[in-house]
């Protein structure tokens, strides 16, 4: 349904809806802006949208655009949008506006060709439906860039990671690793304080960035979060794709 991203790329999930791959995606599309990169974000779809002036908006377009200092309008970063904040299919369903799989590629297209990297941010889990037939773990494989997989940092999130790890390999999509996000620096819980250590144990997946909880505004991230995904060499891994 979707072409391969011909320009090296990352595609940013998560174990669940509201675990904050909006923030992760855009401090990975801020890391490569501040490195002179021509940065394209891409949010496939979005649901959830505000009405403004100019149409239905995603919000996390908007954010995204913003830290990746983006020249592209925000329908072709955001190529399909809804109102109702339900996964893709449902809302589609409802808003009796089906998915339009040849928009995103579009998007895809028309970005990479005046771009050095893209960021693509999915919806919710790997296993959300897309359409009546797809899922997000099917975008993935389309596109062929490695993935980054966004995890809560507390009770429960082993099991969270593990499984979407699972579906992925499954696959034969590429991990680049697990990004704990909103971690508490204060008062962790010995859970939070154990669960980056199990998820490479168990998982065989490689902690890239533990980021704190901390201010994410459109084009404003907090500092802590600008040095928490610093050290990460993102760049090696947009390459590091699947064959």
């Amino acid at each position: 349904m979707l072409a391969r991203v011909p320009i090296p790329s990352i595609f940013v999930t998560g174990t669940d809806t509201g675990v904050g791959k909006t923030v992760i995606a855009g401090a990975i599309a801020d890391w490569f802006r501040r490195r002179g990169s021509r940065v394209a974000v891409l949010k496939p779809a979005a649901t959830g949208c505000v009405h403004r002036r100019e149409g239905l908006v995603s919000e996390d377009a908007e954010f995204l655009a913003a830290c990746a200092d983006a020249r592209f309008p925000l329908d072709l970063i955001c190529p399909q949008r809804y109102e109702e904040p339900l996964a893709p299919a449902v809302a589609a369903e409802r808003a009796k506006q089906p998915l339009d799989w040849d928009a995103i590629d579009r998007s895809i297209r028309l970005m990479s060709r005046e771009s050095d990297v893209m960021i693509v941010e999915g919806v919710g889990g790997v296993m959300v439906p897309m359409d009546a037939k797809h899922t997000v773990l099917d975008m993935a494989v389309w596109l062929g860039a490695p993935a980054v997989i966004v995890a809560r940092p507390h009770l429960g999130t082993i099991n969270h990671t593990l499984l979407t790890a699972e579906a992925l390999r499954s696959r034969s999509v590429k991990i680049a690793g697990v990004v704990i996000n909103q971690y508490r620096t204060d008062g962790a819980s010995v859970a939070e304080e154990t669960n980056g250590r199990a998820i490479e144990k168990w998982g065989k997946l490689s902690i890239l960035a533990t980021v704190p909880a901390g201010r994410a505004s459109a084009g404003d991230l907090s500092p802590d979060i600008v040095a928490a995904v610093e050290p990460v060499d993102w760049e090696a891994l947009a390459r590091n794709r699947a064959s």
